[in-house]
């Protein structure tokens, strides 16, 4: 919990790195609350106003880390838009954001596993 509050607090950081578990655990618990409304949305006849509130709330800290992400792997934050090209674009995005950290400091800043 402590890595999605860390990425909401800094919702419009979009210079900088961040590490994977950093991008990986904001993703995990983004996607628990979205079941979780959606469930709340069945069970209250809701179509889809508290999925839609909450995916708005979140968009800017969602591109932030992702940007973020991508500057820990060397990249610009401009490779965020191959996600566009259909199926393969999202693959390639999601290797990117697998990949391990640059070891050093990178032209984003130094590495956010030396100050963890």
């Amino acid at each position: 919990m402590e890595w999605y509050l860390k990425v909401l607090k800094n919702y419009v950081g979009f210079s900088g790195r961040a590490r994977r578990k950093e991008y990986w655990m904001f993703l995990l618990f983004n996607a628990i609350a979205a079941v979780i409304l959606a469930i709340l949305e069945s069970i209250t006849g809701l179509k889809s106003v508290l999925t839609l509130i909450y995916s708005l709330a979140v968009l800017l800290p969602s591109l932030a880390v992702t940007f973020r992400r991508l500057h820990d792997t060397g990249r610009s934050a401009w490779w965020v838009l191959i996600s566009f090209i259909p199926l393969i674009g999202s693959i390639i995005l999601i290797v990117f954001n697998c990949q391990d950290s640059q070891p050093n400091e990178n032209k984003y800043g130094p590495n956010p596993k030396l100050f963890a």
